[in-house]
């Protein structure tokens, strides 16, 4: 069976996944895998921007979305006409020669990755490029534009070690095809400065502490002062902060880092 491995760790938002993927399908006809893609209005891999944190303690993180030829396909079994199939190697096509635009489908997708062509009256979606691979490509053209290696494909047994790490980008995400690893998580930053000294605080210690009771971070903050709890869990939490430094302590009782937070500058007199 195939698989699409995905590292968000090293995907840099260069869209050669996407541009690729438009250069292969739009104005050309690869039925009966699929009709042209339109040049505007469809992603069928499409790189989303997140950005996290607030200036300047911001983190930018990219993720490239696609069908994830999904192991208990709902648009599959909400086809009328028999159009969407999975193929022996685990790929899911929408057969355009069979689709009858009912506009079943695209409601059906719980990642939204399916689309409707208006003027060619059949649902689109990205088919792993199936007809690349029947023609001897080892890998659609989205991994093949991939400069970095963020994106991998190849049979599902050679992935084992990284499949074993990866984890749904949403809650309700469906198991399929496409395997996502190092999604980005929130974190907790701040920069701590002395307003008498006029000057950032080095080597203050940080320690961050889940209200919950189960979970104690600590970090100092670096030569500009600066403080950073990355890669903390996504659902909702609530923090204290405790700052020490020469004998001073401070603490910022309750965080709320439902998203990642930058706590701004925050003040700290050590005389």
């Amino acid at each position: 069976m195939k698989a699409f491995i995905v590292d968000l760790s090293i995907c840099n938002g260069c869209y050669c996944c996407q541009i690729g993927c438009k250069d292969e399908h739009v104005a050309n006809d690869w039925t009966p895998y699929a009709k042209p893609q339109p040049d505007t209005g469809q992603f069928w891999i499409k790189v989303q921007e997140t950005i996290r944190g607030s200036v300047p303690k911001v983190k930018m993180a990219y993720t490239p979305n696609m069908c994830l030829h999904c192991d208990d396909a709902k648009c599959m079994a909400q086809c009328k006409s028999g159009a969407i199939y999975r193929r022996p190697d685990g790929l899911i096509v929408i057969d355009p020669q069979k689709c009858t635009g009912c506009k079943l489908c695209p409601d059906t997708c719980p990642n939204g990755m399916i689309y409707f062509n208006e003027d060619l009256n059949i649902s689109q979606k990205c088919t792993g490029c199936a007809h690349l691979i029947d023609d001897n490509w080892d890998v659609p053209r989205c991994v093949d534009s991939c400069p970095t290696g963020a994106l991998k494909f190849g049979e599902e047994s050679d992935f084992a070690e990284q499949i074993a790490k990866a984890e749904p980008l949403k809650a309700n995400s469906c198991k399929g095809r496409v395997y996502y690893l190092n999604a980005p998580k929130d974190f907790v930053a701040g920069t701590i400065y002395d307003p008498v000294e006029k000057e950032v605080v080095i080597g203050a210690v940080c320690t961050l502490k889940d209200k919950a009771g189960d979970q104690t971070l600590t970090v100092e903050t670096d030569n500009f002062g600066d403080f950073w709890f990355n890669d903390l869990p996504g659902e909702k939490r609530e923090y204290s902060l405790t700052i020490e430094k020469s004998g001073k302590t401070q603490v910022i009782d309750t965080i709320d880092a439902t998203n990642a937070v930058n706590l701004g500058d925050i003040p700290m007199k050590l005389v």
